[in-house]
């Protein structure tokens, strides 16, 4: 195990900031660019362990129906039975079983995703983007992390073959984190 440069002090539970947090993805569309979007609607929580980052851990759920493109159709489609079927799997779950550091600012949290009542395993690579009190007295910590996985694991088959070859959705998507989590008031 690699030392850890967390200060002692940031240890503790810790519930995610959804003013100041993206939980984001990125597929290919058409072949040609790239289709951006994330879900508003989340909440999260977890203990962080400065001193032994392995017994650390972290738990996300995510409202489906937040997902946002920028885009009121695409988001429709992306509701419907086509990608997430929604209405009948309304939440989006992570649940760590392992984190690991991997370098001094570095740690690789695996879990299981839970994406359409379909639960698999996932690594996702954070960096320690620091700590800060805030204006208001909040013990703020930051990560930045990704992930790239392929949507067909979890059910998320629907696609459209184009006419010059290849399809209109890749597989692959990338998961975006762009954590910022309040450090919770510990009780006497």
């Amino acid at each position: 195990m690699t030392t850890t440069n967390l200060p002692s002090s940031l240890t503790g539970t810790y519930t995610l900031d959804p003013a100041h947090t993206r939980i984001g993805f990125v597929a290919r569309h058409a072949m040609v660019t790239k289709v951006r979007g994330s879900f508003n609607e989340f909440s999260g929580s977890g203990y962080l362990d400065a001193e032994s980052p392995s017994s650390s851990h972290v738990e996300l759920t995510i409202t489906a129906a937040s997902i946002d493109t920028r885009n009121a159709d695409r988001d429709a489609h992306l509701r419907s039975n086509d990608f997430f079927d929604m209405e009948t799997y309304p939440q989006i779950t992570f649940s760590s079983t392992a984190i690991e550091q991997t370098a001094d600012t570095t740690f690789q949290v695996t879990g299981d995703l839970t994406i359409k009542g379909v639960t698999r395993p996932v690594t996702i690579d954070f960096d320690y983007t620091g700590a800060a009190v805030d204006p208001y007295g909040n013990q703020r910590i930051g990560f930045e992390g990704s992930t790239s996985v392929n949507r067909k694991d979890w059910g998320v088959n629907w696609n459209a073959a184009l006419e010059a070859g290849g399809v209109l959705v890749s597989e692959n998507v990338t998961l975006e984190f762009e954590v910022s989590a309040i450090r919770q008031a510990t009780t006497a």
